[in-house]
């Protein structure tokens, strides 16, 4: 008799777990439970965007963003790097760090095309950029940005 509730406690346990992974988020070895979902959070093709618990929305996400030059006048400052991050809703918090000041904005995904996405900074002297870009995933994509003094960067997303 106690072996039979041993097999069907454990059964339950194994039914009730069978839907979640554990997948690493980061470098660091941190963890999350990964309950899979409809895939409509995701492209066509690929796998659905984890979210925390069922019933709740994804958490933001920051992505790495990385500028490289793309004409003489970007090449004078380098590369640049700064972050998006990604609230899960469509838009975005863009910041970057450009010719000794940060610049703030938003990014914010075209109407009509949950891929594709515009996204603005400005800097307290006055400079200010504008970036349009793609996205391969939820996670990652690329793009070009523009500065207000003619430099031009090829912008790409994600860790």
């Amino acid at each position: 008799m106690k072996l039979s509730r041993l097999a069907v406690a454990l059964s339950v346990q194994a039914l009730g777990l069978a839907g979640c992974y554990i997948v690493p988020v980061g470098p660091d070895g941190n963890y999350a439970i990964y309950i899979p979902t409809h895939p409509s959070p995701a492209y066509p093709g690929q796998s659905p965007v984890p979210s925390t618990l069922p019933g709740q929305p994804a958490q933001p996400r920051v992505l790495h963003a990385r500028l490289y030059p793309e004409n003489d006048t970007a090449t004078q400052t380098g590369m640049v790097a700064g972050t998006v991050t990604n609230m899960m809703t469509g838009k975005g918090r863009f910041q970057v760090q450009y010719a000794g000041e940060v610049l703030t904005g938003e990014a914010t995904r075209v109407s009509g095309d949950e891929r594709k996405g515009i996204a603005s900074a400005y800097g307290p002297s006055g400079s200010f950029m504008s970036c349009e870009y793609q996205m391969n995933t939820p996670m990652q994509g690329a793009g070009t940005c523009n500065f207000s003094n003619g430099a031009r960067y090829k912008v790409h997303i994600g860790n």
